[in-house]
């Protein structure tokens, strides 16, 4: 019985052998392009699989529940089957070791005892969870993961009950550990005697019973057997379609992927690697993420974020770990960033990227405290109390470090208008901070079809000028929305990293010119975009007009000769007509 657990104190970490099994094939390629293409191949049909089958299944399982109140119950128990089997894995790594056919979750949980009847094994099984728990960050019995209880979920009439408590014990084994605040009130959102999903508990643990054969039936694979992160992939494909369906608040929580990615690689741009990156208003994490797939999450560091609405906070915290995000490389936080900022001893940050609330309120110059706040006051002004989209600038610039990017999709009112915000600009523009302004097609967001900008800041630059940038055309309708695809992408990134003047799509602007003109960053100021009317030629339009009036002449001429000849023949024949009617009454006489 002991031998199990020194198993289970000592279990390595393991990894994907599928990655490694496409790179072997790779290298028996004659031409590693080709077996790139494979990869990419069943990389799609996987995604495809998994798409077809997955809002299928999330829209059926609700029912009458609207779909942006049942998301959490979807995306816990997502979380839940990805916990369970994430921990089965590791586990198994070191059962299987000493026995091929041995699965953690067949394991009882009292097999730990030492099979005389007592419970003094008790320390043993403490002790072999503690250690996992050490490791892994949290820990889950058998008879309590996903598999298991799904098993007997139809027959289980507590079956709300133990779902609350294992996910009460979940969060209590990473109690007094590191990922404490990681786990903490990570399951709340998931009422288990929520009226939502049924009027008594019999109903309540029948639908709880359909989510859990709902996400088992998933085509997520065995764990750490696939060639995309197929978990992370559900999740982010998950929160999409919700914050598509849900529109404005969906707008609030998820920033679509492909401006995500488009954000990380501006900040990212030149690097091969980042120590830390951060997002002050970071909603469901998707955007931090991005770093991860565009350097490698190896290349990453640590993840940093804070949000300020609950639900969405364990969202992110949850969206960290099907990443395969390690609990100490993240460190996401619940909170009010501008009135509230919970990452001052962190700073400074390598890459800053965030899609913060456009416009909204905020306490401002009502609040003394933040009138000295040294993240604002240097501007020598404050962002409106309506609008705190250059608060959030300012903020980000005081986070981040001498030699990193920032880059924030900005509301484009903020990028001219006059007052507090005027002055805020001026002095991002005087002391050289802002490196470029990139503008967006519109209708990218959800809940929003406004045209928003990217603006780029840095402490270190190596002119004194800033670069617009009119990416505009760069998008395809895809759905009810405009996307950027990697094409797009591709063409704003060569734009931005060529930083000189191509003739309707970028202008570099001396500083001096920028400040001249109030300080305005908006794109449209200075790219002028290329005109799609067509040039005419004055001259010769009066030519052909001249053409064409004696043409017209000529045909008038020509019709009322005709007009004229139908007349007269029409006159001679009622004559005619009159006559004969004079003849005919003469022979009646």
């Amino acid at each position: 019985m002991n031998g199990v657990c020194v198993m289970l104190l000592f279990v390595p970490n393991t990894s994907s052998v599928k990655k490694g099994f496409v790179t072997f094939m790779a290298t028996k390629a004659e031409d590693t392009k080709a077996a790139d293409e494979v990869l990419a191949e069943e990389v799609g049909d996987q995604r495809a699989e998994l798409h077809r089958t997955i809002w299928q299944i999330a829209n059926d399982l609700r029912g009458s529940v609207d779909g942006w109140d049942f998301k959490s119950y979807v995306l816990n128990m997502l979380f839940y089957r990805f916990v369970s089997e994430n921990l089965t894995a590791y586990i198994n790594a070191g059962l299987k070791s000493e026995d091929p056919d041995a699965d953690f979750a067949d394991l009882d949980d009292d097999l730990f005892f030492d099979g005389d009847g007592e419970r003094d094994g008790l320390r043993d099984l403490n002790e072999a969870s503690e250690a996992v728990a050490r490791e892994k960050g949290f820990f889950i019995p058998p008879s309590q993961l996903f598999c298991n209880v799904q098993k007997t979920a139809h027959r289980n009439a507590n079956l709300n009950e133990d779902l609350d408590h294992i996910f009460y014990a979940i969060e209590k084994s990473a109690r007094d550990l590191p990922s404490e605040n990681d786990f903490k009130g990570l399951f709340d959102d998931f009422q288990v005697n929520s009226s939502k999903l049924g009027e008594n508990p019999a109903e309540r643990n029948k639908k709880l019973a359909q989510l859990l054969d709902a996400i088992a039936s998933l085509p997520l694979g065995d764990f750490g057997d696939n060639t995309i992160d197929l978990f992370g992939d559900a999740y982010e494909y998950l929160m999409q379609m919700y914050a598509s369906s849900a529109g404005k608040s969906g707008g609030e929580f998820f920033t679509p992927q492909e401006v995500s990615e488009l954000l990380a690689r501006i900040a990212a741009s030149g690097k091969e690697s980042i120590d830390r990156v951060y997002d002050p208003a970071c909603g469901s994490g998707s955007l931090l993420l991005k770093f991860a797939k565009v350097l490698g999450s190896k290349n990453v560091g640590g993840f940093y974020g804070q949000e300020i609405n609950i639900t969405t906070y364990n969202l992110a915290r949850m969206n960290m770990f099907l990443h395969n995000i390690a609990y100490e490389n993240f460190d996401i936080r619940r909170g009010d960033t501008l009135t509230s900022p919970e990452h001052l001893d962190d700073r400074p940050f390598d890459a800053i990227v965030s899609n913060p609330p456009y416009s909204t309120k905020w306490e401002g110059n009502q609040n003394p405290v933040l009138v000295n706040d040294e993240r604002f006051s240097p501007a020598g002004a404050l962002a409106p109390r309506s609008k705190a989209d250059l608060a959030f600038t300012m903020h980000i610039l005081n986070h981040l470090d001498t030699e990193g990017t920032a880059a924030i999709v900005e509301f484009p009112g903020a990028m001219y208008r006059g007052g507090a915000e005027q002055k805020i600009r001026e002095y991002l523009v005087k002391n050289n901070f802002v490196h470029a302004v990139i503008q967006l097609p519109p209708d990218l967001f959800f809940g929003t079809g406004i045209a928003t900008c990217i603006l780029v800041l840095k402490k270190n630059k190596d002119d004194n000028s800033i670069l617009f940038v009119d990416g505009a055309e760069y998008f395809k309708r895809s759905g009810n929305k405009n996307k950027l695809f990697e094409e797009h992408q591709e063409k704003i990134m060569e734009l931005y990293e060529g930083r000189e003047d191509v003739k309707h799509k970028a202008k570099l602007v001396d500083n001096e010119e920028v400040i001249k003109n109030s300080s305005n960053l908006s794109v449209n100021s200075y790219v002028e975009r290329e005109s799609t009317r067509e040039n005419i030629d004055i001259v010769a339009l009066m030519e052909e007009l001249d053409d064409l009036m004696a043409k017209q002449a000529v045909l008038r001429a020509k019709v009322d000769g005709i007009f004229r000849e139908m007349v007269d023949e029409e006159i001679e024949r009622r004559k005619k007509e009159a006559e004969e009617k004079d003849n005919e009454k003469d022979i009646e006489k």
